[in-house]
This record gives structure tokens, sequence and C-alpha cells, in this order.
């Protein structure tokens, strides 16, 4: 009897390790109704929610990439319009320095024809005053030298003509002797 008591006793108490068959169907029910429940609900907010935040990253990166692009292009344009900048400075410093060159040329030139002016228009003066300082010596020189030939002579030479004559001989046997002293040197 102790077999068969046993046997009843441990028919009667549970096995902890099996589990109870109407808990096994329960577990499977319960389990069936929360994946459909999941299912059903769940997992398309989920999907939902995924796609969402996917578009906006792939959004985010396609904005970025045009962000990048432009800022790109803009970047370009703006060492294009640099370099053009320079270049163009390049050109009015060269362009500058082209017409500073050339004024300066002309300053020089005017400058030069100025003085060559001044000395022509100097030159001038000095021959219009050494012909008049000449002019005048000869007059006080031909009035010299009619008052002393009057004093040698002892007679007037009041006459016009006659005092003429005398100091245009006087003076060219002057310059006849002055040639050739000169000559002579």
């Amino acid at each position: 009897m102790l077999k068969t008591e046993l046997v009843l006793a441990a028919e009667e108490a549970p096995n902890p390790i099996l589990p109870h068959i109407p808990e096994l169907i329960l577990g499977f029910v319960a389990f069936l109704l929360l994946l459909f429940v999941l299912k059903k609900y769940v997992v398309p907010r989920f999907e939902a929610t995924y796609e969402e935040r996917t578009k906006l990253i792939e959004g985010g990166i396609e904005r970025a990439e045009k962000a990048q692009a432009e800022a790109e292009e803009n970047l370009a344009q703006y060492k294009a319009q640099l370099a053009e900048a320079r270049s163009e400075a390049a050109k009015i410093r060269d362009d500058a320095r082209l017409e500073a060159e050339q004024i300066k040329a002309e300053l020089r030139a005017e400058a030069e024809s100025e003085s060559q002016r001044i000395v022509a228009q100097g030159q001038a003066q000095l021959q219009a005053q050494k012909a008049q300082i000449i002019a005048e010596l000869r007059a006080e020189l031909g009035r010299n030298s009619v008052e002393l030939a009057s004093r040698i002579v002892g007679e007037s030479l009041a006459d016009d003509a006659r005092r003429h004559g005398t100091v245009d001989r006087f003076l060219a046997e002057l310059e006849t002797t002055g040639a050739s002293n000169g000559a002579g040197k």
C-alpha cells in the first residue's frame, strides 16, 4: 500500500516542473490576445512613428546636403568674386600707374617747354636790353666824342650831319681797333 499511497500522493501533489494544462491554455490564449492587440494597435503606431522619424531624419539630411551644396556654391561664387576683385584692383593699380607716368611725362614736357620759353624770353629780353644799352652808350659816346672833338678842334660841331658823320667814323675806327686787338690776342 505504500506504493499505492505514494502513487496517489504523487498524483495529488502538483509537479513543480510541469505546469498545469489549464494554465498553459489560459496563458496561450492570453498570449494570442496580447499578440493580436499588439499587432492591431501598437505595431502600426510604432511603424508610423518610425516612418515619421525616418522621414524627418531623411528630410534633415536632404536639407543639410542642400545647405552644404548651397554653401559650397556660395563659397565658389565668393572666391570667383574675390579673384575678379583682385584682378580688377590690379588692373586699376596698373592703369593708375600708367596714368601717373603719363602725367609725369606731360608735366616734365610742360616744365621743359616752359623753361625753354622762359630762357628764350630772358635771352630776348637780354638782347633788347643789350641793344638799348648799346644805343644809349653810342649816344652818350657820341655826345662825349662831339664835345671832346669840339674842344680839340676848337670849333663847334653843332651841325647834326657833321656831328653824325664824325661820331660814326669814330665808332667805326673804334670797332676796327677793338677787332684787330681781339684778333691779335
